[in-house]
């Protein structure tokens, strides 16, 4: 029987990558610098923890740190990150791109969401900063993008239970809504109560620094997140 809940863990490292599998995370977005919010791993890292884990691995693209308006050199550097990423075995790709006015890019992402196909691609919170949440959803509908990592606009997901709900009502089965951003074992539960998400997403920063070498406690924060998740009636 398919588990009724899925739980995404961010790491940067093979070890974490390894010590979340072993937690019970269903999926890893693999990241480098995770203290800036995630940029492009390298080919060696993607290829290391591809031989580690078996569970499935989605890549960040994302060229720099800062804002999510990118030129078109930044723009190729990301087409170039998503073929490599193919090659090396990812199963999707996590990207965003706003216009200067903070509303989604259009024009370009689909670009980027084709280029990574038959992988789907998830887009990431660069949604939070967009002004209208709600036609932004729909925007990111039209580009093909298969799922949406957002706290609702809010600093943590917990804060932005309510219009996940919304987001993910409207959402209907036309794109998945990912709740993310302060998500631990404390109030996991909670947030998927009150969102009625299915898919979860924690780099656990909340209870472990992204700096962190203690594998084994991150692979228990883990395990604490996926027993919650499992224990929802």
């Amino acid at each position: 029987m398919p588990k009724r809940f899925l739980l995404e863990s961010s790491v940067q490292t093979v070890e974490a990558a390894q010590a979340a599998a072993r937690g019970g995370a269903d999926r890893i977005e693999l990241c480098a610098d995770l203290s800036v919010g995630g940029l492009t791993p390298t080919a060696q890292l993607l290829q290391a923890v591809r031989a580690a884990i078996q569970i499935p691995i989605f890549s960040m693209i994302r060229p720099r740190a800062g804002n999510f308006v990118y030129s078109a050199t930044e723009l190729e550097q990301m087409k170039q990150a998503i073929a490599v990423a193919k090659d090396c075995g990812m199963n999707g790709m996590v990207l965003g791109i706003l216009r200067k006015d903070h509303s989604v890019d259009v024009e370009r992402t689909p670009e980027l969401v084709e280029m990574a196909k038959p992988l789907p691609v998830t887009f990431h919170r660069a949604f939070d900063e967009c002004s209208d949440l709600r036609r932004s959803l729909e925007d990111v509908v039209r580009t093909g993008a298969a799922r949406i990592l957002t706290s609702g606009g809010a600093k943590t997901a917990l804060e932005g239970a309510s219009q996940l709900r919304n987001l993910v009502e409207a959402a209907g089965d036309r794109i998945i809504v990912v709740p993310g951003a302060g998500i631990s074992a404390q109030n996991i539960a909670e947030v998927a109560r009150q969102t009625a998400a299915r898919e979860f997403h924690s780099g656990l920063s909340s209870v472990l620094p992204y700096s962190c070498r203690d594998y084994a406690r991150l692979e228990a924060e883990v395990a604490k997140l996926a027993r919650q998740l499992a224990n929802i009636l």
